[in-house]
C-alpha cells in the first residue's frame, strides 16, 4: 500500500531540483497514483500545492522554533518539516499527535535516524505553541508582515507596491492564496440549449458550477476528479482555459473568413477559441517553439476536431518572411513572467528576478520586431499575457505604438459590460486578481496602419 505522506515527500524533494513546475509535476504524480482513492488523492494534491505556496510563512514559523536555519538544513528533512507544518497549521482533520508521529516515521525510513529527534522536538514544540508565534508587524516592517503572511517573496512585494499601491497589492496576495474553480469554455457550436444540457449533466454527477459573469459560455467548476471525466471534455465540447484567455478571442473581433495566426499557440485554447468563431470559414495557424509544446496543441486540436487549424513548430523570435503581411489577426500571447497565475503555478513567485524580469522584457520585444510584419496593414493585433507587470504590459504596448506603425484600439466595443472602463478605451485592459473573477491578465488591442 502506498504512503500518500511518502508521495508528497518524493514531490517536494523532485521541486528542489528546480527541473518542473510543480503544477506539472503534481499532475504527473496523480496520474502515476490514479488508482488510489480519490480522499488519499485529494490528500497529496493538497499538502504538495500548499506546502509549496506557503513555503516562506513555514519556514518563518520553523524558524522560530529550530537551532538550525531552514535554509542550513539536509534538503529531506527541510521537506519533512515543512510539509509537516503545513499539516499542523491547515489540516484541521489531520490530528497534531499524527502529524509528527508520521514525520518521524518518514525520517526513520529514509535512514536519518539521528535527526529523528530533532524533528519530533522541532515539530511537536511547535504543535504546542502555534498560538504563541511572532508574526511580523506591519506597522514596523509592511513589506515583511505581507511576505510572511502571503507567503510572498519581498522582491514581488516591493515591486506590486510600487506599481499599484499597498492596498491593491495586498488584495492581490490574499487572492493568489485562494482556492480557485476550474474555468472552462463549452464550444459555441453547440446550440444555447445543447450546452445547458450538458451542464445539467454535470450538476447531476455533482460538479458544482456556475456560469461566469464575463462570457455565457464560460463556466467555473468546483469538485470535479478529473477533466478526462467531465461530460462533454473527451467529445471535445469543452476545453480548460480561464475566461480572461477567452477574452483575448472576443476583443481580437475574430470573423468568418479571417486568417489568425497565433505565434505562442501552447496548449492551444486561444487559437481553438478562434477557430470556434471561424464557424468553419477561414483558418488559424498555431505555432510554438518546440515539437513539445506543438504536441500539446496537436492534442488538443484533435479532441476539439478543430479542421481549420494547422499547427507548425516555429521559434517566434525568428523571423518568417513568407508569413509577411498574412495574417487578419495576430496573437502575440507572449512568455511572460506568470504573476497572475501564481495561484495555479505556485512555485514560479520563488525564481523571479530583476534579471530573469528583465530578459523577460528583452525577449517579448525581439518576438515583437519579428512578428509584428506578419499582419496585414488594417489588420489586428492581440497583445497579451499572463502576469500584472507594467514593464511587461502598458510600458510594452507603448513601445510598439512607438516604434511600428500600430494604433491602439478601444476595447471597450468587445467586452462584457462589467468590464468597461477608461483605460480599455485607450487600447489596454489589467486584469488583476482580488478584483476580477479571473486570472490576473492583459490584453491590448492594436491595429496596423501602414
Amino acid at each position: 500500500m502506498e504512503n500518500t505522506r511518502e508521495i508528497v515527500l518524493e514531490s517536494l524533494l523532485e521541486l528542489e531540483k528546480e527541473d518542473v513546475f510543480s503544477n506539472v509535476l503534481i499532475r504527473q504524480v496523480l496520474r502515476k497514483y490514479d488508482y488510489l482513492p480519490p480522499k488519499e488523492k485529494a490528500f497529496i494534491k493538497r499538502v504538495t500545492e500548499g506546502t509549496v505556496e506557503r513555503q516562506i510563512e513555514l519556514d518563518y514559523i520553523t524558524g522560530q522554533f529550530s537551532n538550525v536555519p531552514v535554509p542550513k538544513m539536509k534538503p529531506l528533512i527541510r521537506a519533512v518539516i515543512r510539509m509537516s507544518v503545513y499539516q499542523l497549521f491547515y489540516m484541521d482533520g489531520v490530528p497534531d499527535s499524527a502529524v509528527c508521529n508520521e514525520a518521524v516515521r518518514l525520517v526513520q525510513k529514509r535512514h536519518f535516524q539521528p535527526l529523528k529527534g530533532f524533528v519530533n522536538g522541532v515539530l511537536r514544540n511547535i504543535a504546542r505553541n502555534k498560538e504563541k508565534i511572532v508574526w511580523p508587524d506591519p506597522e514596523k516592517d509592511w513589506l515583511k508582515a505581507v511576505s510572511v503572511r502571503y507567503s510572498m517573496p519581498v522582491f514581488l512585494v516591493k515591486l506590486w507596491e510600487r506599481d499599484y499601491g499597498r492596498g491593491q497589492t495586498e488584495k492581490m496576495c490574499q487572492a493568489l492564496l485562494e482556492i480557485k474553480p476550474v474555468s472552462v469554455r463549452i464550444s459555441e457550436a453547440l446550440s444555447a440549449e445543447e450546452q445547458e444540457e450538458l451542464v445539467q449533466e454535470w450538476k447531476n454527477r455533482g460538479i458544482l458550477c456556475e456560469r461566469h459573469p464575463f462570457l455565457s459560455y464560460a463556466w467555473n467548476c468546483r469538485n470535479l476528479e478529473g477533466l478526462d471525466r467531465l461530460p462533454g471534455f473527451s467529445e471535445g465540447f469543452v476545453t480548460v482555459q480561464d475566461v480572461s484567455s477567452m477574452l483575448v478571442t472576443e476583443c481580437a473581433g475574430v470573423r468568418t473568413g479571417d486568417f489568425v495566426l497565433d505565434v505562442c499557440a501552447a496548449p492551444g485554447g486561444k487559437s481553438l477559441h478562434a477557430a470556434c468563431k471561424l464557424w468553419g470559414g477561414g483558418l488559424v495557424e498555431a505555432r510554438d517553439i518546440s515539437e513539445e509544446k506543438v504536441a500539446l496543441i496537436r492534442e488538443n486540436v484533435s479532441r476539439m476536431k478543430a479542421e481549420n487549424v494547422r499547427v507548425k513548430v516555429w521559434d517566434a523570435s525568428v523571423s518568417d518572411p513568407e508569413m509577411e503581411e498574412k495574417a487578419d489577426v495576430l496573437y502575440l500571447d507572449l512568455p511572460c513572467s506568470g504573476l497572475g497565475i501564481l495561484g495555479k503555478k505556485r512555485d514560479i513567485k520563488y525564481h523571479v528576478t530583476k534579471e530573469s524580469l528583465e530578459d523577460l522584457v528583452r525577449l517579448q520585444r525581439r518576438i515583437m520586431e519579428t512578428c509584428f510584419r506578419y499582419v496585414k496593414p488594417g489588420g489586428v493585433i492581440l497583445y497579451s499575457t499572463c502576469t500584472v507587470h507594467r514593464a511587461e504590459n502598458e510600458e510594452q504596448v507603448r513601445w510598439m505604438c512607438k516604434n511600428f506603425p500600430l494604433i491602439p484600439e478601444d476595447l471597450n466595443p468587445y467586452l462584457p459590460e462589467c468590464l468597461q472602463c477608461s483605460e480599455a478605451e485607450s487600447g489596454m485592459l489589467q486584469l488583476m486578481p482580488g478584483v476580477h473573477d479571473c486570472d490576473g491578465f492583459f490584453l491590448a488591442r492594436m491595429r496596423r496602419n501602414t
